[in-house]
């Protein structure tokens, strides 16, 4: 009888280690995964992977490292659920299962040569993480770099360490802002839309990533299109429940899209007539 071969597929599950594991929160973790036999998981900026965590379930999470780094990948974790908090409890070792990369990043090809104004609201920096890091390994490609992160407080901001450079950096503008003010917070305070009028941008040439709850998009995208940013040059990440990843369990459809698969990076101009998308 002839062996038949199964190759890798949409459908096939990845084996992937977890090679260590930091606390970024209370809530959050981040994983370093690296996939069995060396395996490059090959994403773009902006992709999610489905994890399986045996037992549990499987769930989409965005990746959050830049695709420059070959031997493993991140993903930042909120404990919300069955099988997040199943893998919560996992342990440096342990193994998971990955199926991906899915859907559509920031179109890399398109920014380059341009100025980016990344806006982040709350758990919207980890898919960003991607982003950034990857514009840092590549800066000589890129023009002007701006980068506002808004959070609920100081207790719930990621990536304090990464931060702390980004900060450093003569190449970068960072701002962040807290929507409530503790007694360690000595910066600004209020909604992450209020640091976009403090920034100087050139409308032609500049590209918005923005990703955060779906109650920052349209305060946020006013404030764009009062700076003259072109409509086609806004990138947002819509958020939905993907049961597949594969466009075809339908639970992320918004009309005729399917945002694991035509998203989940889309340019406003594309989804503004779509009120399911907001």
């Amino acid at each position: 009888m002839e062996k038949i071969i199964l190759k890798d597929s949409a459908y096939s599950i990845k084996k992937g280690t977890i090679l260590g594991i930091k606390q970024m929160t209370e809530s959050e973790k981040l994983f370093e995964i690296a996939l069995e036999g060396g395996k490059r998981l090959d994403h773009e900026p902006g992709q999610f992977v489905m994890v399986s965590v045996f037992g549990a379930g499987e769930i989409p999470i965005s990746v959050s490292s830049s695709p420059a780094n070959n031997d493993s990948f991140d993903l930042c974790v909120r404990a919300a659920g069955k099988v997040t908090n199943t893998l919560h409890k996992l342990k440096a070792g342990d193994m998971i299962g990955i199926r991906g990369p899915f859907g559509k990043g920031f179109p890399i090809g398109i920014l380059k040569g341009n100025d980016l104004l990344i806006i982040a609201c709350g758990l919207g920096l980890a898919p960003l993480r991607s982003l950034i890091r990857f514009v840092f390994d590549k800066r000589q490609d890129f023009g002007k770099i701006h980068i506002l992160y808004g959070c609920r407080n100081s207790a719930n901001m990621l990536f304090l360490d990464e931060i702390k450079e980004w900060r450093k950096r003569n190449d970068v503008y960072f701002e962040s802002i807290v929507d409530q003010a503790t007694p360690d917070w000595a910066g600004k305070v209020g909604l992450v839309t209020t640091l976009i009028p403090g920034i100087q941008i050139d409308p032609d040439r500049t590209f918005v990533a923005l990703v955060g709850p779906p109650a920052v998009y349209k305060p946020a995208i006013k404030e764009l299109l009062s700076r003259n940013v072109p409509e086609r040059q806004i990138l947002i990440s819509l958020e939905r429940h993907m049961k597949c990843g594969v466009g075809k369990c339908g639970h992320c459809q918004i009309q005729h899209l399917y945002c694991c698969q035509d998203g989940p990076v889309f340019n406003y101009e594309a989804i503004k007539h779509l009120k399911e998308a907001f």
